[in-house]
C-alpha cells in the first residue's frame, strides 16, 4: 500500500520559527540513492498520514520535480507541546529489499482470560523484517485465540508474514505470554473449605471401618 504525501522544497531564506508558526514542518529526505533535500509539508495532513502510516507504509512524496517514495524513518516532536518538530525520510529503491519495523495487531479473545485463569501480556509491539517497498506490510496480526492455558506463549515463529517478508530477529522471542490468574482470599479460604471437608470425609470414613 502507498500512501502520497504533497510537499515543497524549503526555501532556505524562511527562518524555521516562520515555518512552523504557519503550520508547516521541516523535514529531509535521504537515502542510498537519493542526494538529501530539504522538503517543507503541512504539519495537519502529515500527523494524519503519520498516524495512519507509521514506519512500515511507503508513501509517494509528491510536488517535487520527481515523485519520491519514502518511508517515515524519525519523527522529533516538542517535549511540552508534543507538536512535531521536524521528520526525516528514507528514500526507497524500487525492488530493493529494506529493513523497517512492522507493528504487530493483536486480534482476537485469548481463552485463558475467558476462562479468568489468567491475563496476557504483550511483549512484542513491532516486528522486524526485509522486504522489498512493493511487499511491505503495514501490519502483522496477532491471533490471541491460541492462548488457552496458562502455559501458552506466542513466539515469533508463530506469526504468519506475508510472501517476501523476512523476519529478521531471533524466532524464539515471545510476543504474547499469560500470567496466571492471582489467588484472592475469598479463593483460598474456598480451597481451605474443600480441603477440610475431603479431610473430615477421609476421617468418618476410616472410622467407619474401624
Amino acid at each position: 500500500m502507498t500512501m502520497t504525501l504533497a510537499v515543497t522544497e524549503r526555501d532556505q531564506k524562511t527562518s524555521l520559527k516562520v515555518l512552523r508558526a504557519s503550520g508547516a514542518i521541516p523535514a529531509i529526505v535521504y537515502g542510498k540513492a537519493q542526494v538529501p533535500m530539504q522538503i517543507v509539508l503541512d504539519g495537519k495532513e502529515f500527523d494524519k498520514v503519520r498516524k495512519e502510516a507509521g514506519e512500515s507504509t511507503v508513501l509517494q512524496l509528491t510536488g517535487l520535480k520527481t515523485a519520491v517514495e519514502v518511508l517515515i524513518k524519525e519523527v522529533d516532536f516538542n517535549p511540552v507541546k508534543q507538536r512535531v518538530m521536524h521528520a526525516d525520510f528514507y528514500a526507497v529503491e524500487e525492488g530493493k529489499e529494506i529493513s523497517a519495523h512492522v507493528p504487530l495487531h493483536f486480534i482476537g479473545v485469548a481463552p485463558v482470560e475467558e476462562a479468568h485463569l489468567g491475563s496476557v501480556t504483550k511483549v512484542m509491539h513491532e516486528l522486524e523484517v526485509t522486504s522489498t517497498p512493493a511487499s511491505l506490510p503495514s501490519h502483522i496480526d496477532v491471533d490471541l485465540g491460541v492462548l488457552r492455558t496458562v502455559e501458552s506463549k506466542i513466539h515469533v515463529s508463530d506469526l504468519v508474514t506475508p510472501k517476501g517478508v523476512k523476519v529478521t530477529m531471533a524466532l524464539e522471542e515471545p510476543v504474547a505470554i499469560v500470567n496466571a490468574a492471582k489467588q484472592t482470599p475469598a479463593t483460598e479460604e474456598a480451597e481451605a473449605e474443600v480441603d477440610m471437608a475431603a479431610v473430615a470425609v477421609e476421617k468418618k470414613g476410616k472410622e467407619e471401618e474401624a
